[in-house]
């Protein structure tokens, strides 16, 4: 099993501790996991430049794609993916933000639809709740099939001694994490995953290759345009036909609004 970890935080303070504790529970439940770890305070991302290029042309263009392209293949290449940042204001840290600005290109164009998530955050006092389900609610709309949230008030600012509460709950969330990730059993995904992917898919038509406003979404759509959701992932039928209605209130909506951009 491959388990990529992903460090939002610009220290290895109270959030990293949890993290460690995370990893040493997965190494009780198996002893062939594979890590990898990617520490954002270290890969000099810049600032995304709101350009819209990732939206228009493709994320390939984007002028921080050499760093971009080797965190989607990270991603890619994992079985599953474990997401430690901090909480700070109630939310992530302007480092995570960062990071999920350069992806947002994959809320229009998700993939990752066999992936799990484990997304982990401390804070202080509160608000961790709030950040973690802001970022599960990121990797959703990237595709991921299934995501886990761990949130723990630390009461310190930077002398975090893990409580065996604590323990007890991280335990059973990484139970749960393992077993899915081990299992690569795929779930249907929610109502809210298959509203806006089935909006986009609606609303393509009018950006596809030789239109006004041709953009790299258009082209994507193409390739899915048939189906509610990603082949690969069951769907019922009562979900299909949910996400059937919204692709016909997208293709509705598409013709009233047409998104522009500067040539």
């Amino acid at each position: 099993m491959k388990i990529l970890i992903i460090n939002g935080g610009m220290r290895l303070g109270n959030t990293w501790t949890l993290t460690k504790v995370v990893k040493e529970e997965l190494n009780l439940l198996s002893n062939e996991i594979e890590y990898t770890e990617i520490h954002l305070k270290d890969l000099n991302l810049p600032f995304c430049l709101g350009c819209s290029v990732c939206f228009r042309k493709g994320h390939k263009l984007c002028p921080h794609n050499s760093i971009i392209r080797e965190l989607m293949e990270a991603i890619e290449n994992s079985d599953g993916v474990i997401f430690s940042a901090p909480t700070y204001i109630m939310s992530m840290p302007a480092l995570t933000k960062n990071f999920v600005d350069h992806l947002c290109f994959m809320f229009h164009r998700p993939r990752y639809f066999n992936k799990k998530v484990l997304v982990i955050s401390t804070t202080g006092g509160v608000g961790a709740k709030n950040a973690v389900k802001t970022m599960i609610g990121y990797f959703k709309g990237w595709g991921f099939n299934k995501a886990y949230g761990l949130w723990i008030s630390s009461n310190s600012w930077n002398n975090y001694v893990v409580k065996e509460k604590h323990k007890i709950k991280t335990k059973a969330v990484v139970e749960k994490f393992y077993k899915d990730v081990e299992s690569k059993k795929l779930h249907t995904p929610d109502y809210s995953v298959l509203i806006p992917y089935n909006l986009f898919r609606g609303m393509s038509f009018d950006y596809v290759k030789g239109k006004e406003y041709e953009t790299a979404d258009g082209e994507f759509w193409q390739n899915r345009i048939a189906e509610p959701y990603d082949k690969s992932v069951p769907l019922p039928i009562i979900k299909r036909i949910f996400g059937n209605i919204f692709y016909m209130l997208g293709k509705k909506l598409s013709k009233r609004v047409i998104v522009t951009y500067k040539k």
